[in-house]
This record gives structure tokens, C-alpha cells and sequence, in this order.
């Protein structure tokens, strides 16, 4: 998980006392695609303090990762679920917000990864997300070509540039188009690499 979407998921923190004011002790479900980093729990718990809820004090945190295995989501939502959590923070990618989404029309879910929400299917509009979803996003997919910019000042005699990509992730056709479309307009070759799908890297001349 990035930086980033700790900060944006850190941000929605002031809304939370409207979330659980109805529970004397509120409890939180975070759903992860992935592990969490030290740095980005601790940034997560501070948050949280800040705005005056402390685990173990006052609030309750049920932690659910799938360990980038992401079959394992709906299963892990569904966990959330049963266990009657106040609120669903879904981070690292749109696939846990989506597996939670789907468990359920009523808790609250937050989301926050660096895709489109919109073309994801988590929320109507930018502007009325409707249902029970919301949440911050930055839309990676559109900055890559500027990335690609960047490399190439850097370092202007690259000819080669990969992607490394999990194909089972809602945001990699959208990833491999925008990189595809970069490269030929800078005159790279691009290559592709998906290991999770246990295929060998492509090489896609662009030239």
C-alpha cells in the first residue's frame, strides 16, 4: 500500500464519530489486499488517536488481510460482516472494496487506492457516490504516461522500459493500455511482466 493512500485514508478520519456514534464501543473492520507496512499501521493508528480513538481503549480493529491471495476477499469481507463491524476501511487496491461492497448494502465501506472508482463499479459518481461506499482515490492509470515523461528525461538514452503488473488486480488492463499507448509515443519497447499469472514476461516492441 502507498504513501499516499494512507494520507487520503488517514484524511476521512474527522467523519468517523458520525459512523459509530451510535455504538458505545465502536468497532472498525480493515480489509487489506496485502500486509500492511509498520510505517503505514502506525500512520493508521495515529489517525485514529487524533481524533480520539485508541485501540484496545475505546475502539475494537478486526484486521483482515488476504495476503495479495485475492480469492481469499469475499471470505475475509463476509468475516467483517458476521462480526457486526461499524465501518469497512477497504485498502490497497479496489478489489477488497469490492468483495466488501458486495457482503453488504449497510455497513459503511471507505475505500482508498489509486484507481477509478467510477469504472471500478464502487460508486455512482465523483460527486454522489450513492449506497453505502465512498472514499478517496488517486487515478494512477492516467499519470502513466506522465511517468513514462519523467523516465525518459532521466534518463534519455533508455530503450527498454517494463511493467511489472498483477493481472488479477481491477486496475492492470487499464495499466497496460495507458503503458503501451507511452511507450510508442516516447519510441520505447515495452515490456510486460504478470508473474502472479505465471507467465513469462512478453516483450512488445513499440518502435
Amino acid at each position: 500500500m502507498k504513501r499516499r493512500e494512507f494520507i487520503a485514508l488517514i484524511s476521512l478520519w474527522p467523519a468517523w464519530p458520525a459512523l459509530v456514534q451510535a455504538q458505545q464501543q465502536p468497532a472498525l473492520g480493515l480489509l487489506s489486499s496485502g500486509e500492511m507496512a509498520d510505517w503505514a499501521i502506525k500512520s493508521f493508528r495515529a489517525g485514529l488517536e487524533g481524533s480520539g480513538y485508541v485501540e484496545g481503549r475505546n475502539l475494537t480493529i478486526t484486521y483482515r488481510s488476504a495476503e495479495n491471495q485475492f480469492d481469499r476477499l469475499p471470505a475475509l469481507a463476509a468475516e467483517l460482516v458476521k462480526s457486526r463491524v461499524s465501518v469497512i476501511f477497504a485498502t490497497g487496491s479496489p478489489v477488497p472494496a469490492r468483495s466488501a461492497k458486495a457482503a453488504t448494502p449497510t455497513i459503511p465501506i471507505v475505500f482508498a487506492y489509486g484507481g477509478d472508482p467510477v469504472s471500478d463499479g464502487l460508486v455512482a459518481s465523483f460527486n454522489r457516490p450513492g449506497g453505502n461506499v465512498t472514499g478517496a482515490t488517486f487515478i494512477g492509470t492516467s499519470l502513466t504516461a506522465k511517468r513514462m515523461e519523467l523516465l525518459r528525461e532521466i534518463l534519455p538514452h533508455v530503450s527498454d522500459v517494463a511493467l511489472l503488473v498483477n493481472p488479477k488486480g481491477t486496475l492492470a488492463e487499464g495499466q497496460i493500455v495507458e503503458a503501451k499507448a507511452a511507450a510508442q509515443a516516447f519510441g520505447l519497447t515495452f515490456i510486460l511482466s504478470m508473474p502472479l499469472a505465471r507467465a513469462s514476461s512478453t516483450r512488445l516492441s513499440q518502435r
